[in-house]
C-alpha cells in the first residue's frame, strides 16, 4: 500500500528529532528512526552505516555542541514511498566559531512509519 504523501512538517519533525540529545542517546529511538541499510556520507568524507552511526551517536560527548539552527527546508517525492528532504544548517559552537552545511536525507516508508535511509551533510559557506 502506498502511503499518503507526508507533510513537510511531519518529515521535518522526524529529522529534527535526530538533532536532539535525548534521541541521540537512545538506542531504541535511533533504531526506530534509522532504516535497515541506512548510510550517511559525513561532511568529513567518511561513510557511516546504521550500526556505526548508532554507536557513534550513543558515545557522543555530553559537552555543549553549541546552537544548531536549521532552515530552508524542501520536501520532494522521489518515489511513491520515499521523499528527499533538503535544508541548511548553521551551528554556532561554544567557542563562537560557525559552521554552515547543506543537508539532504532520504526518508522511506516501511509500511508503518517513515525512516531515514540516507543522509549527507556538506560543509558550505554562509549564504550571501
Amino acid at each position: 500500500m502506498t502511503p499518503p504523501f507526508p507533510q513537510l512538517d511531519d518529515i521535518r519533525a522526524l529529522e529534527e528529532s535526530l538533532h536532539r540529545t535525548e534521541v541521540r542517546r537512545s538506542r531504541a529511538a535511533l533504531e526506530n528512526l534509522l532504516a535497515e541499510g541506512f548510510v550517511e556520507f559525513g561532511a568529513s568524507g567518511a561513510v557511516y552505516h546504521r550500526a556505526e552511526i548508532i554507536d557513534l551517536l550513543l558515545e557522543e560527548d555530553d559537552e555543549d555542541d553549541g546552537e544548531l539552527r536549521a532552515d530552508n527546508y524542501r520536501l520532494t517525492a522521489i518515489s511513491p514511498d520515499a521523499v528527499l528532504l533538503t535544508y541548511r544548517t548553521h551551528r554556532i559552537e561554544a567557542d563562537g566559531s560557525e559552521r554552515h552545511a547543506l543537508r539532504s536525507s532520504i526518508w522511506k516508508w516501511d509500511g508503518t512509519k517513515w525512516q531515514m535511509l540516507f543522509h549527507q551533510g556538506t560543509v558550505t559557506r554562509p549564504p550571501a
